[in-house]
């Protein structure tokens, strides 16, 4: 069992130490479960990120758009944290999976708001989008259409770990100063290219996730993992969220 999101790993659903499937007497994880814990993330996740939304509002009406910094770094340096401390203590994601979504909501929805003033519509168009894949995939998936096989997961998970160390390699030689891979960020024709192959693999790593979840309810996980599936899930939909940002920024930045 294989996922690319770090968050849903060949060993969520096991016991490290004997390499059994964990036991709860709180009950069994169900599908229906997971799908109302998924669904009250997302609850969090949009509650937060209105509320940081109308904060960059009062912002800039101020004429003080710095103030909305501390939501941008809170929600995504704490939100980074919190995901590794759920990744490492699974037992805990009834307790720190909405605590991710809260913070992940602060950052998306200031995020969302500098790129709406730049971009008018794009933010509409970029939830709509990643959950119209979402909707696609889950349907193309519960119909057989795409089948999780061990080399379609070998592939996703490849392609999703050379992606997160093209943006490491970026980011180190940001920090001392090289230009380095410009195409990354950039809305030159290989930039918009590049930011289409990082949405597929994104959306394709659903596929993986259905699956992993899909796994861990035929194989009775503990009640505690429907949390911590949904915080994978939840991971997943924002990384999607924000490639999408992306790619739709490139290609108004050339209009």
């Amino acid at each position: 069992m294989r996922s690319g999101n770090p968050a849903l790993s060949d060993k969520t659903f096991l016991d490290l130490g004997s390499g059994t499937v964990v036991r709860s007497d709180s009950g069994a994880m169900t599908l229906n479960g997971t799908v109302n814990k998924t669904a009250l993330l997302l609850v969090i996740t949009l509650t937060g990120a209105l509320f940081s939304w109308s904060q960059f509002s009062a912002a800039m009406t101020a004429g003080n758009p710095g103030a909305i910094m501390p939501y941008v770094w809170g929600g995504a340096i704490g939100g980074f944290i919190v995901a590794l401390i759920t990744v490492f203590k699974k037992t805990w994601s009834p307790v720190t999976a909405p605590l991710y979504a809260g913070l992940e909501g602060l950052f998306l929805g200031a995020i969302s708001a500098m790129f709406e003033l730049r971009y008018p519509g794009i933010v509409t168009q970029a939830v709509l989008a990643t959950f119209g894949t979402l909707a696609a995939l889950l349907m193309a998936y519960r119909s057989g259409l795409i089948k999780a096989t061990e080399n379609f997961k070998l592939g996703v998970v490849a392609a999703t770990g050379g992606i997160a160390l093209m943006y490491l390699a970026q980011i180190g030689m940001n920090l001392f100063g090289f230009q380095g891979m410009s195409f990354i960020n950039g809305s030159s024709a290989l930039g918009i290219g590049f930011s289409v192959v990082v949405v597929i693999v994104a959306a394709l790593n659903l596929v993986l996730d259905f699956d992993f979840i899909e796994q861990g309810v035929e194989r009775g996980a503990p009640k505690f993992m429907e949390w911590y599936a949904a915080f994978g899930l939840l991971v997943t939909l924002v990384w999607l969220y924000l490639e999408m940002l992306r790619l739709l920024s490139k290609l108004q930045s050339r209009n």
